[in-house]
């Protein structure tokens, strides 16, 4: 990857929906270019492809997050509780009272009730807080 591809992604990430001309004009690059460095990137695994994100009162089930204190060595060694669970969207290391901040989207209530006894259940686990997302204002991660 190099400067132009960096530039060509940065503008994608800001809106996916650009024209091809109009990434061009922005990197300076000609339209085929930019087309050829999207489809390698597209090829290669650096653009896994794209998304629509949905407002949560737009969205069907129930988006919640966890936080989860453990006791083992390294939170490497929880992990996989949470590889073993597809509602889990993302998982990662924090600082403070708590180790993990876990987030979950789910179909139901039921099935974010049950990820967490499921998580709860796991001998490691020391404490689970929940928070369901009731609202959604910003998200910056597209």
């Amino acid at each position: 990857m190099d400067k132009f591809d960096s530039a060509i992604l940065n503008l994608l990430k800001i809106d996916a929906r650009q024209s091809i001309s109009h990434i061009s004009e922005q990197v300076s690059l000609s339209r085929s270019a930019v087309s050829e460095r999207i489809k390698k990137m597209e090829q290669t695994g650096i653009i896994r492809g794209y998304q629509v994100l949905l407002s949560e009162s737009q969205k069907v089930g129930v988006s919640a997050y966890f936080e989860i204190q453990h006791h083992c060595p390294r939170c490497a060694d929880v992990v996989h509780v949470f590889q073993s669970i597809p509602e889990v969207v993302t998982c990662r290391g924090i600082t403070g009272d708590m180790d993990l901040l876990v987030y979950v989207q789910a179909k139901s209530m039921q099935r974010l009730h049950e990820i967490r006894e499921y998580i709860d259940a796991q001998t490691d686990i020391i404490k689970i807080k929940t928070h369901v997302v009731m609202s959604e204002w910003i998200d910056n991660q597209g």
